[in-house]
């Protein structure tokens, strides 16, 4: 995974309160259309299936009592995300649950029509749960600028609950910093000794946010230190996120469809799945943790320099 990938969403979401009015909607579109590319959906490992777009992320986890889909994409999302749970022989009318990450357009801009088209409840942290409801209005950062279709949250969870379903246990992580909560979400796969742990990680950037005297959320600083020293602390053997390119989704892909791999793993992940990325996740992380204490360091200095 190349570095300056790191910052491609960074990059890509501050553009959208930077840029001037008159372009923002045609470049915004078009930056969007790429991430939202169709295709064809794939099993991770076990239970665990892609069933997102090219770079915005969704997930199918299967079990013989009803399936569950983690983050909806854009609006226009959601109607690939059907029909690539269908592709696998899978029945939108048997997903259970819809599990949201958090509350930015990108991410949670289907969610309101897959809960309509299967039935299924979603399920968000506590902390997240009023930004879903209101459409992503009144963002700490983005104000009233990345709307998305308002969704009714029929359960909301605390940090380290578990969801059974199926015989699958999924653990919601409050993971707050890119909002106040968003949510990591785990899963042991398969059934076979040593389990592989995958990690759902909620994005840990800081996309263009005042993190020195922000008024609008004061403790910022605090919950991204406190996610950073988390998400250490948790497996990660199947490394996954809400954008594609932070665990070079792609990439793993054509390795996967070719059986070549970046490590081995027992049964769950078969004897040579390129997803079972410890390292990469670690790396990830660190280089996050990095990115995010330069821009803090640079705001503080920023900051002393005013008059």
């Amino acid at each position: 995974m190349k570095v300056s990938r790191l910052v491609f969403e960074a990059v890509a979401v501050a553009f959208l309160v930077l840029a001037p009015a008159v372009t923002l909607q045609a470049q915004a579109t078009d930056e969007w259309r790429s991430w939202n590319r169709p295709v064809e959906p794939f099993r991770i490992a076990a239970n665990l299936w892609y069933v997102g777009a090219s770079d915005i992320t969704s997930y199918l986890i299967t079990t013989g009592a009803g399936h569950a889909i983690v983050d909806g994409g854009f609006p226009e999302t959601a109607p690939q995300i059907l029909a690539n749970v269908r592709k696998l022989g899978f029945e939108p009318g048997d997903v259970k649950l819809l599990l949201a990450s958090h509350a930015h357009f990108d991410h949670a801009g289907g969610l309101a029509e897959l809960a309509r088209a299967t039935g299924a409840i979603v399920v968000a942290s506590a902390e997240e749960a009023p930004a879903l409801e209101r459409g992503g209005r009144d963002d700490f950062a983005w104000g009233d600028t990345l709307t998305f279709p308002p969704v009714t949250v029929g359960r909301r969870v605390a940090d380290g609950e578990t969801i059974p379903l199926g015989g699958v246990s999924i653990v919601a992580h409050l993971t707050p910093g890119h909002t106040r909560g968003c949510t990591s979400w785990s899963l042991a796969l398969g059934e076979a000794e040593p389990r592989l742990h995958a990690l759902l990680m909620c994005s840990v950037t800081a996309p263009g946010y005042r993190l020195v005297g922000n008024e609008k959320w004061p403790g910022i600083v605090e919950a991204y230190e406190a996610t950073f020293g988390k998400l250490a602390t948790l497996p990660c053997d199947v490394f996954l996120s809400n954008h594609g390119f932070v665990f070079d989704l792609e990439g793993k892909r054509r390795r996967a469809a070719m059986g070549l791999g970046v490590a081995r793993g027992p049964a769950a992940g078969g004897p040579a799945n390129p997803f079972v990325d410890r390292a990469g996740c670690r790396a990830y992380l660190e280089e996050a943790e990095k990115r995010f204490r330069a821009e803090l360091a640079k705001q503080r200095e920023e900051s002393a320099q005013r008059p």
